[in-house]
């Protein structure tokens, strides 16, 4: 039987005799990132899993295979003030990402405290939202998981330059098509696995 991919992680790092601040300072993140991959609350991308299997000497065929085992599907969101976007977004999105969780939020906080309980993999964020600027939603979010990807929606093509410069990885005209979703997949900074087209 397959172990999950946390578990077959600290049991490789354990093997090789490191802490889990060791191995993080082998990797360049933080102790708190290494703690999240193994209570399963995260996990590293496919650049980060190739280190990892280089520094503790394990197969990465078998720590992706312990990734996949592990069956979790990517997080994404969709957030957008207006609630007609978000009943016609969400199916968009379920659509062209049938491997993926997608949930929808009107407001932008309640998004934020998702994301700082669940390990976001891509954030569909509407650039203008009343009170807050989805511009500080993509830096909350980047703060909470600097692997997640950020598109922004938006009607304005203006903003195409503010959302380069946010961290994001880009920014899709309204209305959200499938098509135009499927077309994003493979040009994210931080790839996905269980995602069509990655």
């Amino acid at each position: 039987m397959s172990i999950p991919f946390h578990e077959a992680l600290r049991r490789a790092r354990i093997e090789k005799g490191l802490s889990q601040q060791q191995l993080a300072d082998a990797l360049n993140v933080d102790r708190s990132t290494v703690t999240k991959w193994e209570t399963g609350n995260r996990q590293p991308d496919a650049e980060t899993l190739a280190r990892l299997s280089s520094v503790l000497g394990a197969n990465v065929g078998a720590l992706l295979g312990a990734a996949r085992a592990s069956g979790e599907k990517p997080q994404v969101i969709l957030v957008d003030d207006e609630r007609i976007i978000l009943t016609g977004g969400l199916p968009v999105l379920r659509s062209a990402m049938p491997g993926a969780e997608v949930t929808g939020f009107t407001d932008p906080a309640k998004a934020v405290a998702f994301a700082r309980e669940n390990p976001v993999a891509l954030a569909f964020l509407d650039i203008e939202m009343g009170w807050i600027s989805g511009m500080d939603v993509c830096r909350e979010l980047l703060e909470i998981n600097p692997d997640t990807n950020v598109i922004f929606l938006t009607a304005f093509q203006e903003y195409a330059l503010d959302a380069w410069e946010s961290g994001a990885c880009g920014y899709m005209m309204k209305p959200l098509t499938a098509e135009a979703v499927r077309k994003w997949l493979p040009r994210l900074r931080h790839p996905i696995r269980g995602l069509e087209g990655v």
